[in-house]
């Protein structure tokens, strides 16, 4: 059974400290996408097809989108601290293991049915633990970040992952000249990292904590807008990065070699911009509505401009602009869940956020991929149309946010 802490006990929000959950959410980004950027050439080692190693990211997805309510829901009722060092200690063994399988895939070259099953099974559960990271981080957010500040608290989240985004790629890259498994040792260390600065920094005094399971529900009309936003958002993200190297090929006329290039120029530049774009977010003190339409114009405008470009310079510039508009949108429809539930459904709010996300991730390559059939530049103007219908949603005339404290 869990205790309330005295209200005289629980750290203010002028105390409560943001940077540990910064370092462990960038460590944690950093170690995953350092994977995604060496799978293709340890597939590659491993004789696993290009299907397996894409069908290992999907299952991680898939049970992101599963479980963030679940996990969610947990740090209602079990507490913030506990369920994040659960999800993070359980991430970092679900990496540890996957290394282990990939190292000893190296050294040994097993038939490569059994390393796609030992794959599938540690990133899977990397997944699954990964997925009470951002849902947790932002209700625990949500418990000390005043209403008009939360915003600029979740642009600081957006901006460390967004950093581990572009430094875990740069650094595998680095790493892997040596070996492919060097990569793979080093980043193994990320998520120790992580968990031990929020096993350190976390407070262990927090709001009043749930006994019974929330009330709160998927198709709860407070959440239509955040949940119908998020998983926009991610659904033209993820359309975006299935695309952009085949667009590089067809439509730069580019070598396959040179096309990669091209790619990773044009997704650094999406890095740089979401840093950028959520590093202003804190200074602007914008509401969340404000912020996701502007956001949503500006991105629009980079990717309907991509379905018109012939060089590798203007798809970098236009991805810039695209990753500049969403950075705003992503901290704002965070923040709008939150402020509209009550402090005792935070964590259920943030986990069928990050549900809608999942599946955004999910079905994003999917359809990104069928509409590429029809011309490389049809994903894009999809992709802003749907941004565009997101700036122009009319707010309810009687719309009365809860705002949790």
């Amino acid at each position: 059974m869990t205790h309330a802490t005295p209200p005289d006990l629980i750290p203010s929000s002028a105390t409560f400290n943001l940077k540990p959950l910064l370092v462990a959410n960038m460590a944690s980004t950093m170690a995953m996408m350092a994977f995604v950027a060496i799978i293709g050439p340890i597939a590659r080692q491993l004789h696993l097809p290009a299907w397996q190693a894409g069908a290992a990211i999907t299952v991680g997805g898939v049970l992101w989108m599963l479980l963030s309510r679940p996990w969610g829901v947990a740090s209602d009722r079990r507490g913030r601290r506990a369920v994040l060092l659960t999800g993070v200690g359980g991430f970092a063994l679900s990496y540890w293991a996957m290394c282990a399988v990939l190292v000893l895939s190296l050294q040994t070259m097993p038939a490569a049915t059994w390393v796609f099953v030992g794959l599938l099974v540690t990133r899977g559960a990397i997944g699954a633990f990964y997925a009470a990271i951002p849902a947790t981080g932002q209700a625990l957010v949500a418990d000390f970040i005043a209403a008009d500040r939360r915003a600029g608290a979740m642009a600081s989240l957006g901006a460390a992952n967004a950093v581990g985004v572009v430094i875990g790629p740069a650094m595998a890259a680095m790493l892997a000249q040596h070996s492919l498994s060097l990569p793979l040792y080093v980043t193994a260390i990320l998520p120790v990292i992580a968990w031990l600065v929020l096993w350190k920094a976390l407070p262990r005094q927090e709001h009043p904590v749930q006994s019974q399971p929330s009330s709160l529900h998927l198709h709860d009309v407070r959440l239509r807008r955040p949940m119908a936003v998020a998983f926009i958002a991610m659904f033209c993200v993820a359309i975006a990065q299935i695309t952009v190297g085949f667009f590089a090929i067809d439509r730069l006329q580019l070598a396959p070699e040179l096309a990669a290039r091209a790619a990773g120029f044009a997704l650094t530049a999406v890095g740089i911009g979401l840093i950028a774009s959520q590093l202003l977010v804190r200074k602007l003190s914008w509401p969340p509505m404000r912020l996701i339409r502007t956001g949503a114009v500006v991105a629009a405008a980079g990717f309907g401009a991509t379905a018109t470009v012939d060089t590798t310079g203007l798809l970098a510039a236009c991805y810039f602009v695209a990753a500049a508009g969403m950075g705003w949108i992503f901290p704002a429809f965070a923040a709008l869940a939150a402020n509209a539930v009550g402090s005792h459904e935070q964590g259920a709010a943030a986990g069928s956020v990050g549900a809608a996300q999942g599946l955004g991730i999910v079905l994003g390559p999917l359809v990104g991929t069928l509409l590429y059939g029809f011309g490389p530049g049809v994903p894009y103007l999809l992709v802003a149309l749907m941004l565009m219908g997101v700036a122009l949603w009319p707010s309810p005339a009687s719309h009365k946010p809860v705002v949790a404290v």
